[in-house]
């Protein structure tokens, strides 16, 4: 039995099998519908952190496989408070076929792993968001036709999403940069992985402290929220910090014209990204978000069916 932690866990060819999957259940869906892959099977969906994206991929990307989820919020389980983590992965291991966590603290997701007897999922933690990962990959294949080769620079902090989008590049043989302030890149332990990881491929990982100079051969510009839940308190200090690396017109006249916008949603929009930007021609970011249904899918099927 395989889980979905952390893209670091995974080899290579797994991860670009599942983006390729994605694509096809993706034309498959378009075309018709999706086979019921995962009738009479049910999904749990644990969330400590609320989300749009997450919940309502999942539950549609069930339906369309023909399988059922349930959602079950802070006030339903209290991980590791009203009942332990042990227990309650134990008690919904015996009730569904597999388990998707949307958690703050890593080791949560990695303890329920730890005790389940059906596929765990990570739908984020404040380590790794591997899902977002697999949807942005697949919505850079789509717009590009490759991935090995390509130049992805994540612009801003070096957060969970960037750690996962990093992976997944270097998996794929794509060059992955990080532009970012001191005090904000991510972990070397991070960063020399993503480098063992992209040298088989043919990929590099890069860190930059100039932003401007980050994008200058850039095919994908990337940002996310300056302040992600849980870190509310330090928010005029972040937003300080991390403004001369927002995404706007000044930084896109520096990266190639053919350069394209992403960003994992929700935006603060003024601050990490301008309206003109991410509402502009160059955007995909809402291509990028109704695709994360599709690469849920594959997971799903990964996971539950392969």
């Amino acid at each position: 039995m395989k889980h979905f932690l952390d893209l670091g866990d995974w080899p290579s060819d797994s991860i670009q099998h599942l983006i390729h999957n994605a694509a096809r259940l993706k034309a498959e869906w378009k075309n018709g519908g999706n086979p019921p892959l995962l009738r009479g099977q049910t999904l749990a969906m644990v969330f400590q952190k609320p989300s749009l994206r997450t919940r309502v991929s999942f539950e549609i990307a069930m339906q369309h496989l023909g399988g059922n989820a349930i959602m079950l919020g802070p006030d339903e389980i209290g991980l590791g408070k009203r009942e332990s983590i042990a227990d309650v992965t134990r008690v919904l291991a015996g009730y569904t076929q597999a388990i998707m966590a949307r958690v703050f603290d890593h080791d949560h997701v990695t303890e329920m792993a730890r005790w389940s007897r059906v596929p765990v999922i990570n739908g984020l933690s404040d380590s790794h968001h591997p899902c977002q990962a697999i949807a942005d990959l697949l919505t850079i294949y789509e717009h590009f036709g490759q991935l090995r080769g390509l130049r992805i620079v994540f612009v801003g902090d070096g957060n969970n999403v960037a750690a996962s989008l990093g992976q997944a590049a270097a998996h794929t043989g794509a060059h992955f940069t990080l532009a970012a302030p001191a005090g904000y890149t991510m972990s070397e332990e991070i960063l020399e992985q993503i480098a063992t990881l992209a040298e088989p491929q043919g990929g590099t990982v890069e860190v930059y402290h100039d932003p401007l100079e980050a994008v200058r051969n850039a095919d994908v510009i990337y940002t996310d929220t300056w302040v992600s839940m849980g870190q509310e308190a330090d928010t005029a200090r972040r937003i300080q910090d991390l403004t001369p690396y927002q995404v706007n017109a000044t930084l896109l006249a520096s990266a190639p014209a053919h350069a394209m916008i992403m960003h994992c949603l929700p935006a603060h929009r003024g601050q990490e990204i301008t309206d003109e930007l991410a509402d502009g021609e160059r955007s995909i970011i809402f291509q990028q978000a109704e695709n994360r249904l599709h690469a849920q899918k594959a997971i799903l099927v990964q996971l539950m069916v392969d």
